[in-house]
């Protein structure tokens, strides 16, 4: 609070950083781990296109020499380290900025904030930790068969990474799917109190998802409309089928929580409805135990004047005549279908 903008401060929390450096050719390609700023110049002079995965914001003494190297904006560079920002793109004279939140942990959907920066001959990722989905895009770029990342510019291989990014979201979104049609299945066949935990979870769940997802469209968007000299008309071609990708994941977010909604409000009328059988069912058994216990209370009076107290039949008499009402009240219920 009160710094002048552009002012790089890291959370207590951040993790330290460590530089991974990817040089790129159409004939070759290198991947260098912890790898030193003198190595990142040196690669920005000898090689046409360099990909520098920065992990962990710790260091922002690092991070301000990296935005130097490059000519990287101080505010973008704010926005990196200031995690939590929303997906959005933004354009300076010769790079773009583009951040959105990535999936480190499939397993427990734990997300992170992940920053591209990207010019004509450069690409600079800042990740918060360790775990990413880039591997298959590292795969393409060590294959002997050269891929398109290895004959093309930093657009395409930008393009490459956030589409990877987006991909992602897909078996976190269909798992979610999964367990909300098999939530729904147990409901029709016999709701239980867990299932409205578990769909209130799974909502949460998904409006984190929903946030994450739908500005993320907005930011492709400006990427797709961009006038920028670094990306080319092709690259837009391929940057529109990842918002395409971004629009069909934001539907389908959108379908499963409404979904949801309505799986919540099924539980609560099934269990209205089971409460409902239920204390119709006692209102029916008290209904049928009122005459009876109204009989019991008066021959059980115990006056001596009573004539029945005297009979040598009364006894059974009474008793078949409770039941003689008890039967005859069913038989009227079950005509009436209240049974």
């Amino acid at each position: 609070m009160g710094a002048s903008p552009g002012t790089l401060i890291a959370d207590p929390a951040a993790r330290q950083s460590a530089l991974n450096l990817t040089l790129i050719s159409p004939e070759a390609c290198e991947f260098v781990d912890n790898a030193s700023l003198d190595d990142v110049a040196a690669a920005c002079e000898q090689w046409p296109l360099i990909w520098l995965d920065c992990v962990g914001l710790a260091n922002v003494g690092l991070i301000e020499d990296i935005g130097r190297i490059f000519g990287l904006h101080t505010l973008a560079l704010e926005d990196v380290v200031n995690t939590g920002q929303r997906p959005k793109a933004e354009f300076f004279d010769e790079h773009a900025f583009f951040v959105l939140s990535m999936i480190d942990d499939a397993k427990t959907g734990r997300y992170e904030q992940i920053s591209f920066f990207f010019g004509d001959k450069f690409v600079v990722t800042f990740q918060e930790r360790q775990g990413d989905p880039f591997e298959p895009v590292r795969r393409r770029i060590r294959t002997s068969n050269p891929s398109r990342l290895r004959h093309r510019k930093a657009d395409y291989l930008a393009y490459a990474l956030i589409d990877a990014v987006v991909d992602s979201y897909f078996p976190i979104v269909d798992a979610t799917g999964d367990k909300v049609d098999a939530i729904e299945d147990e409901l029709l066949a016999a709701p239980r109190k867990h299932h409205i935990s578990q769909l209130h979870g799974l909502r949460r769940a998904t409006n984190l998802l929903k946030r994450t997802i739908w500005p993320l469209r907005d930011a492709l968007t400006t990427l797709v409309r961009a006038d920028a000299s670094f990306i080319s008309a092709e690259t837009k071609v391929y940057f529109n089928d990842t918002l395409d990708h971004s629009i069909r994941l934001s539907e389908t977010v959108e379908s499963q929580r409404e979904t949801m909604i309505g799986l919540i409000e099924m539980h609560l009328s099934l269990s209205q409805a089971r409460t409902n059988e239920i204390i119709g069912v006692l209102t029916i058994v008290s209904a049928i135990f009122i005459p009876l216990t109204f009989l019991a209370g008066i021959w059980g009076m115990n006056f001596e004047n009573m004539p029945e107290l005297k009979s040598v039949y009364g006894y059974p008499a009474a008793l078949s005549f409770m039941a003689f009402v008890a039967i005859t009240l069913v038989v009227i219920f079950k005509r009436r279908g209240w049974l």
